[in-house]
């Protein structure tokens, strides 16, 4: 079992920035390719960005592309989002994601993902 618990969510202004972060207990990340979804009031939950295993591989949704950063540091067990230039149609509960498939082709669809986090509100205004 892996527990995920997000933090950093938060209020911001169009255009600033927000650092999430996922704390993983229980077992050990390294074995996981670790995703971000986000999902918006009255919205489907929707892809957002994913890692891979090491670190090595990224992949982005097109609407956060160019903005966000996906990162992870095993050794803390915590992987992170970095957003910036923030967009009132960011606004959403962004949850961390655990899967154990290590290829980029599956990391959008939310099924492949074994453990989840309850999430954490960003709120951007304009």
């Amino acid at each position: 079992q892996v527990q995920l618990v997000e933090s950093g969510g938060g209020l911001v202004q169009a255009g600033g920035s927000l650092r999430l972060a996922c704390a993983a207990s229980g077992r050990t990340i390294s074995t996981y390719a670790m995703g971000w979804f986000r999902q918006a009031p009255g919205k489907e939950r929707e892809f957002v960005a994913a890692i891979s295993r090491q670190g090595v591989s990224t992949a982005y949704s097109d609407a956060v592309k160019g903005r966000f950063t996906i990162s992870r540091d095993n050794a803390k067990n915590t992987v992170y989002l970095q957003m910036d230039g923030l967009k009132p149609e960011d606004t959403a509960v962004y949850c961390c994601a655990a899967t154990p498939q290590n290829y980029q082709a599956v990391w959008g669809s939310a099924i492949h993902y074994d453990y989840w986090g309850q999430g954490t509100q960003v709120t951007v205004y304009s």
